[in-house]
Parts: structure tokens; C-alpha cells; sequence
């Protein structure tokens, strides 16, 4: 007996011990409506599992669909100017470190920023204010250039998709930052302007991997903006920023439409376009109207081409629960269930009067963390792109699963091997959930209104 004792210490407890490291693993992440639980991991419930009710996700990694590529905000000159000049410099590093490290935080991999002001920035400006003036960053040199040199250098696999809101004035009909159209006359100029950027960009560490020709082309009323229809941007990328592009030797992709899902018909328009079409790397949207299988139908019409989802804004009037369950519904499942490569949400940061922004900017969009005399707090936003950001690394592939209008999810093959599921139970019962994946069932509760992302081998 005591021989077997030894050898079952020194020969079975070692194996039983590496069985049990290599068991496979299922872990998830719940963030709740009254906020108790924010991205906790793995919380208990008062609940008892009943397997008769519960509702079975069955996933199937040989069906595959599109390549995942990350997820983001835009970092507006307002973002850029709260972060560098009202936290101290610890502050600041901290929050870096949070946001954009793989490692230590909730690994950002995309961020949308705007070619001259936004309407999130102090005031509208551009990089050459008078056609006499010489191109220059130097309004962005003051602080959001060293915040994205800082950035890259935290993660240098960072994507910078550039977003104009609008060209210089002088190269508009009307002379005014606020709607107008882009002179026949300048589309040559404004694309060499286009070029500029890029460059400038480049010579300072930051290299531009993708840009949309404008931000909501069909919204002429924000401050800046500008007013260009499909048949205006389709000229333009076939006969003037494509080939400028082209002949710069400049990679940087071009994405067109970059607005809303009622309107597919216009990034369809474009990509008919036999000229622009093979400029063109894909079609990029909001959802302040239509629904969000738009991008499946421009998708079905131009499979070659790719799918982005860049911009959703939060409310500061919105409520916490609310916000989180359309936000994941449709930012995150609804887009990538769509064939987005990409989820990204508005703005970055702001303060507690929600500023900066232009005079006629919104007034209302509640930043993803709020800026003030205490450093920062997350708010809703931060928490619907996180329960992505964190467990869908670039190089994921969305493979297929079941769902049903209350029990929305999206699934992923990682480039580990690993799978990671974004779930919602939008119920106002706590729901059980049966994760079936190769003849292996996992087992889930989550309460009402609750968001989880999953992640097992």
C-alpha cells in the first residue's frame, strides 16, 4: 500500500495536475444594466440551472465568414486635448496604458480621427485656411499628434482611419465650414490636399492606414460639414483621390460613404462605378437611421469588398442599461453579423458639460470616459466596445451560431484557437443558456438585460 501511495503521489498527480491545466477552459465576462456588474468575471447568481428552459446556442466552426480586424472610437481634437491637458502626466499614462495596451488594458486596435476639425473639436479649422497659406498640422501638432505618437508607441498594430468633415472653405460653393459642396473646379486640389495629409502624417510616425472622402456625406447642417452625393464621390474617387493616391504611391485604402444604413444605394451606386470600383477597399456606416442589414445588402451586391461600421454616438440623456443593450444588439453583434470587419463607436472622451465641440457641434454625445478634476470614469460606451476589444483580437474569423430576437450573439474563431461569444439576454428574467460546440456543452445564467462575452477552447 505504500508503494502504491508513492507512486501515486509521484506518477498519477502529476498527470491528474496537467489534465487539469489543459482542462478546457470557459470563462465569461457580465456587464448588467443597474451596473453591478461591469465586465466582472465570471459572477455568481442566486439561481438555480434549468436545463428544460434554457435556451442552446449551438456554434459551428467550419462555417466562416469574415475576418474580424478590431474595434474602436474616434479620437476627436477634443478627446485628444481633455486626455493631454487636464490629466497630469501619470494620469494620462495610466489611461494609455488602459485603452490601448493588448496586455494591461482593453487593447483599442482602431481609432477614427478626423483630417482637420470635427464637431467635436474647439472650433472648425482645417490645414491650409486660405488657398495662399501653406498645408501645415499645426493645429493638431499642440496635442492630438503627440497623443497618437504616444498611442503607437503603447501599440504600434494600431489603425488610424482618417474621416474629413470638411475641405478648406475656399474650396467650397458656399465659403463656409457648414454644408456647401466641393467645387468641380478643386476636386483635383482637394485631393492633393488629401495627399498632403497623408504624407505629413507619415513623416511624423503615423501612418494613415485608411480614409473616407467624408464624414456623412449626406448630412450638410453640422459644423464642419460638407454635402457630397454618390455621383459627386464617385467622380472624385475615380478621376482625382484614387489616381492621386495611385501616383503618390500612397497604401492607404480608401473606404467611401461613411454614414447611414437607410441609404445602401449610395456606396452601390459608387462601387458600380467600373472606374472607382477598384480604388475602393470597402463601404463604411452609421445607424442614425435605417436598420443595420444594410451592410449584409451591400455586401450581397459587392462581396469583394469589405464592410465597416465606424461611428454610433451615446447620449448623455441616454440611460446606462438602455444604451448598453441597442449598443451591442446592433454596434457589435448586428454589424459583425453583417460582415463588419469593424465595430467603433464615437467619441473618445469628454468632460461633464460634454465639451469641447464647435459652436453647433452636439452638445449632447456623452464620451466613452468623462474627463474631469478626478481623472476619468468609464461610461457606457466604454463597456460595449471593451466586452469586444478584450477577447476578439484582430485575426478572428466570425463563425456560425444560432440565435433568436431575445437572445442575440455573435461568435469567433481567434487566431489561439479559442472562441469568444458575445451574448445578451434582453429578457426581464434571468435566462440559463446552453453553449453547444462540438459535442460539448457549456452551461450559462445571466440575468435580465445582461451583456457577457464568453471565451472557452
Amino acid at each position: 500500500m505504500k508503494k502504491l501511495s508513492v507512486l501515486f503521489l509521484l506518477v498519477v498527480l502529476p498527470i491528474i495536475k496537467v489534465y487539469c491545466q489543459n482542462a478546457p477552459e470557459f470563462d465569461y465576462y457580465v456587464t448588467t444594466p443597474d451596473r453591478k456588474s461591469l465586465l466582472t468575471h465570471n459572477p455568481e447568481i442566486e439561481h438555480d440551472f434549468d436545463e428544460q428552459k434554457a435556451f442552446t446556442i449551438n456554434v459551428d466552426e467550419k462555417i466562416k465568414y469574415q475576418t474580424v480586424e478590431g474595434f474602436g472610437y474616434t479620437l476627436t481634437g477634443g478627446s485628444a486635448y481633455l486626455i493631454r491637458q487636464k490629466l497630469t502626466e501619470s494620469q494620462r499614462k495610466s489611461l494609455l496604458k488602459e485603452l490601448f495596451s493588448e496586455k494591461e488594458g482593453i487593447g483599442l486596435q482602431w481609432l477614427r480621427i478626423s483630417v482637420g476639425a470635427s464637431d467635436l473639436s474647439a472650433f472648425p479649422f482645417t490645414y491650409q485656411e486660405k488657398q495662399k497659406d501653406i498645408f501645415n498640422l499645426s493645429h493638431d501638432k499642440t496635442d492630438l499628434i503627440p497623443l497618437l505618437q504616444e498611442i503607437v508607441k503603447i501599440n504600434p498594430k494600431i489603425k488610424l482611419l482618417a474621416t474629413p468633415w470638411s475641405p478648406p472653405v475656399w474650396m467650397k460653393d458656399n465659403g463656409s465650414y457648414i454644408g456647401g459642396s466641393l467645387l468641380k473646379s478643386h476636386y483635383g486640389t482637394y485631393a492633393a490636399y488629401l495627399v498632403k495629409y497623408v504624407r505629413a502624417m507619415k513623416t511624423l510616425g503615423l501612418t494613415i492606414h485608411a480614409l473616407t472622402p467624408q464624414n456623412e456625406p449626406e448630412n450638410p447642417h453640422n459644423n464642419p460639414s460638407l454635402l457630397m452625393t454618390a455621383a459627386e464621390q464617385s467622380d472624385f474617387i475615380a478621376n482625382y483621390l484614387g489616381p492621386a493616391f495611385r501616383k503618390a504611391g500612397i497604401k492607404t485604402k480608401i473606404i467611401l460613404f461613411d454614414h447611414n444604413c437607410d441609404h445602401p444605394e449610395y456606396p452601390i451606386e459608387i462601387l458600380k462605378n467600373k472606374k472607382a470600383n477598384p480604388y475602393i477597399e470597402g463601404s463604411a456606416f452609421h445607424l442614425y437611421a435605417g436598420e443595420i442589414s444594410a451592410l449584409s445588402k451591400v455586401h450581397n451586391a459587392f462581396p469583394d469588398k469589405n464592410i465597416y461600421f465606424t461611428e454610433q454616438w451615446t447620449s448623455s440623456e441616454g440611460q446606462f442599461g438602455g444604451d448598453l443593450q441597442w449598443h451591442i444588439r446592433n454596434v457589435i453583434i448586428g454589424s459583425l453579423r453583417n460582415w463588419s470587419k469593424v465595430a467603433m463607436e464615437w467619441n473618445l472622451a469628454n468632460d461633464k458639460e460634454m465639451r469641447p465641440h464647435t459652436e453647433g457641434g452636439c452638445d449632447k454625445c456623452l464620451g466613452a470616459i468623462t474627463i474631469d478634476e478626478n481623472g476619468h470614469n468609464p461610461n457606457v460606451a466604454y463597456f460595449v466596445i471593451a466586452h469586444a476589444s478584450q477577447w476578439i483580437p484582430p485575426g478572428s474569423v466570425r463563425i456560425k451560431s444560432n440565435e433568436s430576437a431575445d437572445f442575440p450573439n455573435v461568435v469567433v474563431l481567434r487566431p489561439d484557437g479559442r472562441k469568444a461569444m458575445i451574448l445578451m439576454n434582453s429578457k426581464n428574467e434571468t435566462q440559463d443558456f446552453i453553449i453547444s460546440d462540438k459535442n460539448r456543452n457549456n452551461k450559462l445564467s445571466l440575468e435580465a438585460g445582461a451583456v457577457a462575452t464568453v471565451v472557452w477552447k
